[in-house]
Order: C-alpha cells, then sequence, then structure tokens
C-alpha cells in the first residue's frame, strides 16, 4: 500500500453528531454532510482524500438493527478496494452493539474501520463531534514506513481514547466520556500525539483473505438477574417460541441462584437446543464458572461461559454464529473462541 495513496470513505449513518438544532420547536433534526463540511471546515486540511457516503434517510441509532448492519457490510466490501480506511458516524445509544457486529461480519479485515459520534451536535459551540471526527479520521488514514494501516480492526473512538469495537459498552448518557473499555487496554490515546498500543492492536494473518459476512439470527433473548427473579419470568423467557440463544446476565463472576426450579429450567432448555452463555453484570471482570459452586451448577446445567464478553459482543456473536446455521453444540464451543479478540480466554 503506498502512504500517498490512502483515502478515506466517511459513512454517515445518523446520530447526534449530525444533527442541527429546529429553531423554532427547539428538536434536534438531522441534517446532511455538506453541512457538516460547513461545521468542520478542518476536514480541508487533511492530506489524504475523503469521500462521503450518506444513509437516506439517517438512523438514529435506537433503530440499527442487522438489517443496518448489512448495509454497512455491503458499502465497506463494495469500497474495500478502493479506500484504506472508513470511519463511521453513528448514535452513540447502540455504537458497540453495531461495532461488535461488523467485527465478526467483516472477516478476515485488514483496513481500520472506525465508529465514532458525539453528546452533542456538530453545530453546538462545545460539541465533543469535531475533536472525535477529526482524530478518528486521522487514525483510519495512519499508516506505518511500509504503508500498512496501524490499526487495521474495527475500533470506537470516542473522548481521546481508540477501543476495540467488540470489548466496548456505553457507560455515561451524559458525559463526553461515554464510552470503556473495562477489560481489554486501550488500543490508542490521543493527546498532543496520538500514541498506539501497539502490542495490543488485532492483526490479521497476512494469508487469511477479506470475507464480509451477511447472515444473523435475531432468536436471541437477554435474561438478566436480580434478587427474587420469579419462575414464572424465566419461564416466559426460555419459552419464548423460536428462541435459539439467552445472554444470562449473572451475578460476579458468573454466579446465580441455586433454587431447584432455576437450574431445572436451564438444563430443560440448554437440552432442547438453546444456547445459554453466561455474562457478568459487572462492568469489569471475567466469568469464572468453576470458582464458586452457584456457577458451577450452571455449568452443570448445560451453560456455556462467556468469559470476559460485553453483553453486545456475546448477543452479536450469537446472532453470528446462529445466522450461519450451526448447531447449538458448535456454537456454545465457539462462543469460548476468540473470533475477533472479543474475549480473553
Amino acid at each position: 500500500m503506498n502512504p500517498d495513496n490512502t483515502s478515506i470513505l466517511l459513512i454517515y449513518t445518523g446520530g447526534t453528531i449530525g444533527m442541527i438544532e429546529n429553531p423554532e420547536t427547539g428538536a434536534l433534526e438531522n441534517f446532511n454532510l455538506e453541512q457538516l463540511q460547513k461545521h468542520v471546515p478542518e476536514l480541508h486540511n487533511f492530506t489524504f482524500h475523503i469521500d462521503t457516503y450518506q444513509f437516506d434517510p439517517p438512523m438514529d441509532s435506537s433503530d440499527m438493527d442487522p438489517e443496518a448492519w448489512c448495509k454497512l457490510v455491503h458499502i465497506v466490501n463494495d469500497h474495500y478496494e478502493k479506500y484504506t480506511g472508513f470511519v463511521i458516524l453513528h448514535g452513540t445509544d447502540t455504537m458497540a452493539f453495531t461495532a461488535s457486529a461488523l467485527s465478526f461480519m467483516l472477516e478476515g479485515l485488514k483496513k481500520p474501520v472506525i465508529l465514532t459520534g458525539s453528546q452533542l451536535p456538530i453545530g453546538v459551540l462545545r460539541t465533543d463531534g469535531k475533536e472525535n471526527l477529526l482524530t478518528s479520521l486521522e487514525i483510519a488514514g495512519a499508516h506505518n514506513a511500509d504503508g500498512n494501516p496501524l490499526v487495521p480492526e474495527v475500533c470506537i473512538f470516542f473522548e481521546n481514547h481508540l477501543m476495540r469495537g467488540n470489548r466496548t459498552t456505553k457507560i455515561n448518557a451524559e458525559n463526553f466520556n461515554a464510552f470503556r473499555s473495562f477489560n481489554y487496554p486501550i488500543l490508542a490515546e490521543a493527546g498532543i500525539h496520538i500514541k498506539y498500543n501497539n502490542v495490543q492492536i488485532l492483526f490479521e494473518d497476512a494469508n487469511r483473505k477479506f470475507k464480509p459476512h451477511y447472515l444473523m439470527d435475531t432468536n436471541i433473548a437477554v435474561l438478566k438477574l436480580f434478587p427474587g427473579i420469579q419462575e414464572n419470568v424465566v419461564s416466559s423467557i426460555l419459552g419464548i417460541e423460536g428462541l435459539k440463544a439467552v445472554v444470562l446476565e449473572t451475578y460476579g463472576s458468573g454466579n446465580a441462584p441455586r433454587k431447584p426450579w432455576f437450574l431445572h429450567l436451564l438444563r430443560k432448555a440448554c437440552d432442547e437446543g438453546i444456547v445459554i452463555v453466561n455474562v457478568t453484570q459487572c462492568n469489569a471482570g471475567t466469568v469464572e464458572m468453576e470458582r464458586y459452586e452457584t456457577g458451577y451448577q450452571l455449568l452443570q446445567a448445560g451453560v456455556a461461559c462467556g468469559y470476559d464478553s460485553t453483553t453486545e459482543s456475546a448477543v452479536t456473536k450469537l446472532m453470528f454464529l446462529l445466522g450461519h446455521g450451526y448447531a447449538p453444540d458448535e456454537v456454545r464451543e465457539r462462543m469460548s473462541i476468540p473470533m475477533a479478540g472479543e474475549i480473553t480466554v
């Protein structure tokens, strides 16, 4: 790759970063990329070429779903040879889901795909959007002396930190540091200089071909445990017609009640081919199902270990594996094998 040929495709899906306030109602409404460029004239100062692609109409991130993820995969695939990197402007609410999904759907990725957005619209005086956008573009265009991208994976950049997409969770609806990667170090930090944590960055095997995927199965539920959870609640969720997998959000290092009815329902669901994956409700830490008896009983019931996976990553990885038609036993096995650096085993 010739460094002089660096070019970035900026994809605008929607979200707060691309909104402007209606002077009559005060409501935030979507505006287009031309206005975005007007508010960020610094875009013209980059030494590399930037093209733009816009969702029409733009989507609020609350509406982003596997169909929209497939659209993004199509865009990246259709332009993969033409551009050296991609920056996706996205609403913050489901950004971690989209980033996780793309990390699995873009197999063999060897170019940066950076998702970013903002807590304040780009046209607001104190917006965080301008800095997030400009730094994301700079990172997407960064390469080493051989012309190879410095960060060839799906990432989220927010408030000075570049994080692996499938390790990231939105933790704050109010502050600019809205995202955190609790169980994996940041990939880069932007201060006066951008410092890259090269040891943590995922580099694909040079012989592995880039392969886009579009098959996702959404017959999944998330079951969050809480003290006093009723049998009929658990039974209703596990009895959903067509259900194929459940992300079970447990306590601490993967613990759950030892009530006989609870373990019976889990064992019955597993026996019927429903894949249940154990992830912790805690922000940081990992599931260790053999550490305490409560976790060990889940293991005995057939529940799979989710290790230090985020809920967003577990959900999208299950959608991916089920979409590709793997049998329940193989899905359980693959959930314990990192596909894109999403878990530490």
